[in-house]
């Protein structure tokens, strides 16, 4: 090994993929916690089983810090649920938000989401891309947790438990499970789903481009009207063992 810990090669990062594949969650996170570097945070998109990571990460670090994409697009039961969460897990959030409020955007660009794909590719990179950047940089993140999950979409099929991406790892502490696993957790902790969840909300972003799974027609189609699925956070330029 490296006289850093946190300097791990190839093989080395391989072989920490492998042994996390065959731990439970909570296995993962601890370990992840013992052999990556700080600063160590998650992230959290409230959206409808965000209770489990929050659940899973506050347990072992009570204090980590939870980032929060506010697009100011959000359904206002997200933002309750935000406050549902933050006080019952007495969540360190931290929200960071385009430069430009979502009226100053339209003022400039219009409603950016219906204008296709380039159009959605800015809104993005504009809420969620830009942010996300200035919030990794101003924590001086090391690790990033992340509750992606292979079942979610075609585009997250291949993650593995850690990737490392621009000199950062992120973890995927749950990358393997399925949606039983989830609503078992769920219910094994009392843990509450997202309040939309109940209206047919299975995957829950922005209200101007989310859609219910009965009227996107399956799970593709319930983000963007199904012409984009990655937002551009965890789409571009990860490497691993994958």
């Amino acid at each position: 090994m490296n006289a850093d810990p946190h300097v791990l090669e190839p093989p080395e990062l391989d072989a920490l993929v492998a042994r996390l594949r065959g731990l439970s969650a909570q296995d993962r996170v601890a370990t992840a916690l013992a052999e990556l570097p700080g600063a160590w945070v998650m992230t959290s998109s409230f959206g409808a089983q965000a209770a489990v990571m929050l659940h899973l990460l506050t347990r072992q670090v009570p204090d980590i810090p939870v980032i929060l994409l506010d697009t100011g697009y959000l359904f206002p039961e997200t933002y309750q649920f935000v406050d549902q969460l933050t006080e019952r897990f007495a969540l360190n959030l931290r929200v960071f938000r385009a430069q430009a409020s979502p009226a100053w955007q339209e003022s400039r660009w219009g409603r950016l989401w219906e204008q296709g794909q380039a159009g959605i590719r800015r809104y993005n990179e504009f809420n969620k891309v830009e942010p996300m950047q200035r919030a990794l940089a101003g924590l001086k993140v090391g690790t990033w947790f992340s509750g992606l999950r292979r079942k979610q979409s075609a585009s997250r099929a291949r993650i593995e438990p850690i990737a490392l991406h621009e000199g950062r790892f992120r973890v995927h502490p749950i990358f393997d499970w399925t949606d039983r696993d989830v609503g078992q957790y769920l219910r094994a902790h009392r843990l509450p789903y997202h309040p939309l969840w109940e209206k047919g909300y299975v995957s829950i972003g922005d209200w101007h481009s989310t859609r219910t799974l009965a009227e996107a027609r399956g799970l593709e189609g319930t983000r963007f009207f199904g012409l984009l699925r990655e937002c551009g956070l965890h789409s571009a330029g990860a490497t691993g063992a994958i």
